[in-house]
Parts: structure tokens; sequence; C-alpha cells
């Protein structure tokens, strides 16, 4: 087994430190008893009630939640779809310029895709609000659960369908009895990951809300303009904490799939 040398330790805490001691900081600070956020006076966690009097935090949170929620779960659909048709039905007429279009918002810059939406529905006569956030959320994000179900159904044992199908079951039964519960946790990671997505988003936002519609990181950003407080940073760390919470539950779904996939092939083998 090969050990760290000095400069590989020494490079690998740089990294994190960078990474992440503002983050750190930033938490800590969250919990300072003073207004003046480079100044620590004390522990204290009334910057916390503060945060949640505040009418107009609070209104762009639950716009921001149901955007995210409604944005990653329509993703999750049309990209589970997405890679089913990309995995599954093989070369067909328009297949590069179906999967050119599925794959373009990876790579397109944020900017453009959010001013080509603006116009867009400028274009229909579609108001700016709820509704066009979550249409722009579920375009850039939806990219993201193709990739990632694609992965799963790319090393998915395609004889488990065909048994279902010798047995009776019709191609969408097959499908929502055999092959949906097994990439589930790939279904569910890529939900996680669009539902992240969405809650950090400030640009594609920015060009598609209206003043109806102002979402968290677009209410961030305009507050600390004018100065940090102690309630950003509360708000932030409230924020690290979901999105934690999340990355870990994402890393457990998938690693309880593989341990199941390990499990199955091992039983397989067993049988044969």
């Amino acid at each position: 087994m090969r050990r760290f040398s000095w400069f590989n330790v020494t490079s690998l805490t740089l990294g994190f430190a960078f990474l992440y001691l503002p983050m750190i900081l930033l938490v800590v600070y969250s919990f300072n008893e003073s207004r003046l956020v480079t100044v620590w006076a004390g522990f204290s966690t009334k910057w916390y009630g503060e945060l949640f009097r505040n009418k107009e935090f609070l209104d762009a949170a639950w716009v921001t939640l149901k955007v995210a929620i409604f944005s990653s779960t329509i993703a999750t659909v049309l990209g589970t779809m997405a890679a089913y048709v990309l995995v599954r039905a093989g070369r067909f007429a328009g297949r590069t310029l179906f999967s050119g279009m599925i794959y373009a918002p990876l790579v397109m810059p944020e900017v453009i895709t959010g001013l080509s939406l603006l116009l867009l529905f400028i274009g229909i006569g579609l108001d700016r609000g709820v509704l066009t956030i979550v249409l722009a959320h579920t375009t850039f994000s939806m990219c993201y659960v193709s990739v990632v179900v694609s992965s799963r159904l790319t090393s998915f044992d395609r004889s488990l369908e065909e048994a279902a199908l010798d047995l009776g079951c019709s191609p969408f039964e097959a499908f929502r009895l055999v092959t949906l519960p097994i990439i589930a946790p790939a279904v569910i990671s890529g939900w996680l990951l669009a539902f992240t997505l969405s809650l950090d988003d400030l640009v594609i936002a920015s060009f598609t809300t209206g003043p109806s519609a102002t979402t968290l990181p677009i209410k961030i950003f305009s507050a600390v303009r004018l100065g940090v407080s102690p309630e950003i940073n509360a708000l932030s760390t409230l924020l690290i904490g979901i999105v934690t919470a999340g990355v870990i539950t994402a890393s457990i779904v998938t690693k309880r799939a593989a341990v199941a996939q390990a499990r199955d092939e091992q039983a397989a083998e067993r049988s044969e």
C-alpha cells in the first residue's frame, strides 16, 4: 500500500481548507452575538430567531422550495424517460440530435440558457413568475438526471425484463414492476441532484423570475450587495445543512443500491 508523502498531505490539507474553511467560518459566525459579522462577541442563536421573523426571507424560501420540488420532480420524470430512450431504443432517426439536445445544458453557459428562456417566455407572452422558473429549472436539471439514470440503465441486466415479458407482462408493466424498482436508487439520486441544483441557482432564475416570485438565492444576492448581516449567515448555514443532508442521503442510497446489486449477483452465481 502506497503511503502518503508530506507533500501529498500538505496539498490535500490546503485544498480542503481552501474549499471548506470559508463555510466553517460562515457557520461559526452565524452564532455570533454581535451584528458585526467579523467581530466575535459571544455565542448566540438570536439571529436564527430574527431570520424566522423576517417575512421577506420566508416568502423567498417558500418560493424556492416550491420551485425546487416541482422542477426536480418534472425533471426526474422527463430525464428518466430520455435516459430510457437513449439506452434502450438503439439507433433511430434523429438520435444524435436528440441526445445533443438532452445534454446541451451541461455545457451551455447559464447566461445563454437564461437569456434564451427569457426571450422564449416573452415571445409566447408568458408572464414571468413561479411557473417560468419551474420550466427553466426543469430544462437545465433534466440533463443531469438523464446522465445519472443512463449510467444505471447501461449496467442493467435486461434478462430480468425479458423474463417478465415471457411471464406475460406488458412492456409498461415490466418497466414498472421490474426495471423501475431496480433503477430507483439512481432515480432518487437524480431527483436529489436536481433539487440541489434548483436550490442553488441564481443566474437562470434571475432571468426568468418576476416581481411576484423572488427565489432565495436572488434575495440573498440582493441583500449582500448592501452588506453581509448575521441573518444571512444563519440563512446560509441552514442552506448548507439542507444540501449536506441531501448529499449524504444520496450517498447512502447509492451505497445501499451497490451492496444490494452485489448481493443479487452473488445469489445468481450460486444458483447457476
